[in-house]
């Protein structure tokens, strides 16, 4: 764990993106294709504290990333070459574009300067889409990463953003995977080794106000 003030200096709101993981209905809302991972989003308070954070981040300047995964209703273009793709492909709630199932779910607020990156294939929300251009584009340099799942996304994104250049900051309790105990196993072992961890707290500290990016008052 950094001292307050290298984490500070890391979550500068001019160069720091936040970025949630598939924090969509149809993943972590009511009547989620996956009740399992959406009950433990939900009930460790995980879900809750993404929201803390994305309106911490609206008002002290730091941009925020929602990272969907979705598919076309043909399927066109989905990967099949995992268990976990073909699996997610006969579910009852499918994340059909255009559908409620691929809205940020509440308590979520997204504002008008929010970034939305939608995906059709892959595991990770960074490799294979535009995430990389646009935290370049956006002069980023440290990526706070949120959301679900531990199991799979999560670890993907971290691993994405270190391999890319960025300092990756996990907020420990505002990520969620099945079984709970699996989270902080994967933290403690994996993800403690390659990010910052801090809990929503220490962040929520760095970002006291509106700070406009690129710096001024």
């Amino acid at each position: 764990m950094p001292s307050r003030s290298q984490l500070a200096e890391q979550l500068d709101p001019a160069t720091t993106v936040l970025l949630t993981v598939e924090c969509q209905q149809g993943v972590v809302g009511p009547g989620s294709a996956l009740p399992e991972l959406a009950e433990e989003a939900r009930s460790s308070g995980a879900l809750g504290r993404v929201a803390r954070l994305v309106a911490a981040a609206h008002e002290a300047g730091v941009q925020v990333l929602h990272a969907v995964a979705e598919r076309r209703p043909d399927g066109r273009g989905a990967s099949g070459n995992a268990r976990l793709f073909r699996a997610a492909g006969r579910l009852p709630v499918q994340q059909h574009t255009g559908t409620a199932a691929v809205r940020i779910a509440a308590p979520i607020e997204v504002a008008d300067e929010d970034l939305v990156v939608r995906r059709l294939h892959g595991l990770s929300p960074i490799a294979g889409t535009e995430v990389d251009a646009l935290l370049r584009n956006l002069g980023c340099r440290t990526l706070v990463v949120t959301g679900v799942s531990a199991n799979v996304a999560v670890p993907n994104a971290v691993f994405d953003a270190v391999n890319l250049g960025y300092t990756a900051v996990v907020p420990s309790d505002a990520i969620a995977g099945v079984p709970a105990d699996y989270t902080p196993v994967l933290i403690r072992n994996t993800l403690a080794l390659v990010a910052t961890i801090a809990d929503t707290e220490d962040v929520l500290r760095c970002w006291p106000g509106r700070t406009p990016r690129g710096g001024g008052s």
